[in-house]
């Protein structure tokens, strides 16, 4: 029995649609799908590897500002109360802030960084208190307000008084000697760093 040449032409446009079909079933749009994949997998990788190379920049910028601190931080307990007195003075001078104490009290501290306080009060004119804490803010000495009080000394307001309480940072013993163990054991966490 043979078949028409119009049957034949069915029967032949037949097979190419179901092989095209099972083609694109199993080949086709699996594989498309993959790519799809790859192409997510690889922009969220990419994504990764740009953070973590922004990390291991950060941290860089970070370890030589934390040694420069560390540095030109404050080194013990006399340097401290010295450096930051001065401070003080040089402060309310340029913002004609009166200081009438500043008392140093040392705080009690187990090892590291070493706390000491600083009950510091003045009077002045309110924009010359304002100039005062926005140095003690601001300055490049570990220090920072933790306690204030701000009252009037007069009824118009115009000149004011303040009582602060700072805290300054500074090494211990303990901490010079943890820090140039830290340092020797650098040279490893580069290698480290450089086989990533």
């Amino acid at each position: 029995m043979g078949l028409s040449k119009r049957e034949r032409i069915i029967v032949l446009v037949t097979i190419v649609v179901v092989g095209g079909l099972l083609l694109d079933r199993l080949l086709v749009t699996p594989g498309l799908k993959r790519l799809a994949e790859t192409k997510n997998q690889k922009r969220e990788l990419l994504a990764e590897l740009t953070e973590a190379r922004n990390l291991f920049e950060r941290r860089r910028l970070l370890e030589r500002k934390w040694k420069t601190m560390l540095s030109d931080g404050l080194q013990n307990d006399a340097e401290a109360e010295s450096r930051v007195a001065r401070a003080l003075d040089e402060w309310s001078q340029d913002t004609r802030l009166t200081l009438t104490s500043v008392k140093p009290e040392r705080v009690a501290g187990d090892k590291g960084l070493k706390e000491m306080a600083f009950v510091v009060a003045g009077r002045g004119q309110l924009s010359a208190v304002v100039r005062f804490l926005y140095k003690v803010e601001t300055a490049e000495l570990p220090i920072k307000v933790k306690d204030m009080q701000l009252g009037s000394t007069s009824e118009s307001g115009d000149s004011m008084s303040l009582q602060l309480r700072l805290s300054a940072l500074y090494l211990g013993a303990e901490e010079k000697s943890s820090n140039k163990q830290t340092q020797s054991s650098q040279p490893e966490a580069n290698n480290e760093e450089q086989l990533l």
